[in-house]
């Protein structure tokens, strides 16, 4: 017989003195990728078109009740009323305020994508940050002279093909000094960012990371197959053209027909979508926008004073034809 009986068995420790188990590590979580989003495109073209909607709609809420209050005026004439809103100082000015808030609304349903809904950073997660190979001051000032040399190259070629074309934006600069100050508060506090987040930011990476996949898919049953260099090669070019030709052609009808500034536009468009796509980050194109910005934005507040002063036999048409490519008045 053994000599531990039932009778004489250790007794089992009570729970309150069980040795505790070994803590598990929490699994480490990765900073987000810019350049392998976590959100899909799907996504991505859903914050595109509400932000399309809210340009679209926006100014009506601030147009429509000052044009109601105005209704005696017109006597019913829809055509009156249309006319009256594209040419009256008040209207014109009620419809740039409310950039304002579209750009604002838009960031919102930008930050909820990116980060879904708070649970990861927002800078990281769009590459909102400087280069690791070289001192950030020194990669702050490529952007600043590149933004600065995009500006003049521009502005020639909208020169030299736009042959003095007027252009709706120009119209409405020269409405008031009030818009004129709207445009260029705009042009440099809030469209340069909410416009690389779309573009740059949500659209191009999930155009990325979706474009190699999805034609190695259509081709898979024509018995093509593309290995994984090879896709992220077309994901990055299929980015590069899509978001230019998206930011180029939802400005034409902005500028129709001054075909300068559209090409000037389709120019800043290129750099901009290269820089996010060989630098893989989008802080240095928000950078370059915002000295393109910045430049156009002083030059059309100095304008009326300097021609106040050095008048001319004939009219100077406004200094102000890039400055739409920057801003979402009317997509």
């Amino acid at each position: 017989m053994s000599n531990f009986d039932e009778a004489t068995a250790l007794p089992v420790l009570d729970p309150g003195l069980a040795l505790p188990t070994p803590l598990q590590a929490k699994p480490q979580t990765q900073d987000p990728n810019p350049n392998n989003p976590t959100w899909g495109l799907g996504g991505a073209l859903l914050v595109w078109v509400g932000s399309i909607v809210l340009v679209i709609f926006m100014p009506l809420v601030f147009l429509v009740p000052y044009l109601l209050s105005r209704a005696a005026e017109f006597g019913g004439s829809a055509p009156a009323m249309l006319e009256f809103a594209v040419k009256d100082k008040t209207a014109l000015l009620l419809q740039l305020v409310a950039v304002l808030p579209t750009h604002v609304i838009t960031f919102v349903l930008v930050w909820l994508l990116v980060t879904r809904f708070g649970k990861q950073s927002f800078r990281k997660a769009l590459g909102l940050d400087w280069s690791t190979q070289i001192p950030w001051w020194l990669d702050l000032i490529f952007s600043a002279v590149l933004g600065t040399a995009l500006f003049i190259v521009g502005s020639l070629i909208a020169k030299l093909l736009g042959a003095e074309k007027p252009t709706q934006l120009e119209q409405i600069i020269n409405s008031s000094l009030a818009a004129r100050y709207t445009i260029a508060f705009l042009a440099v506090f809030t469209a340069p960012f909410v416009e690389e987040f779309i573009y740059r930011g949500v659209l191009y990476a999930a155009l990325q990371k979706t474009v190699g996949v999805y034609t190695a898919q259509i081709l898979a049953p024509f018995g093509v197959t593309l290995d994984r260099d090879t896709q992220e090669r077309l994901g990055l070019w299929g980015a590069v053209v899509l978001v230019l030709l998206l930011f180029t052609i939802i400005h034409v009808p902005q500028y129709w027909p001054n075909v300068g500034v559209i090409a000037a536009v389709a120019l800043l468009s290129i750099a901009l979508t290269l820089v996010r796509a060989f630098s893989g980050r989008l802080l240095p194109c928000v950078v370059i926008h915002l000295v393109f910005n910045g430049i156009q934005a002083v030059l059309l507040i100095l304008e009326p004073f300097v021609h106040r002063f050095l008048p001319t036999p004939q009219q100077v048409p406004p200094t102000a034809g890039l400055l739409m490519s920057l801003i979402k008045l009317h997509f």
